[in-house]
């Protein structure tokens, strides 16, 4: 399958609980890490959730 890598590009203070939980579930913790992931329709869910504070990069 292909794979996905997301940033975080924002930070998470100010936004709310389930967004910051959403975040961690992506394993992205800290400004500027990158994660990379199978992609699957969930995983695009979480994405789209976020997608104010995270990036998609090559």
């Amino acid at each position: 399958m292909a794979t996905i890598k997301v940033k975080q590009v924002k930070s998470s203070i100010g936004a709310p609980k389930d967004q910051k939980d959403t975040l961690r579930s992506l394993r992205l913790t800290k400004m500027n890490r990158v994660a990379e992931h199978e992609d699957t329709p969930s995983l695009r869910g979480r994405i789209r959730k976020v997608h104010h504070l995270v990036k998609i990069v090559d």
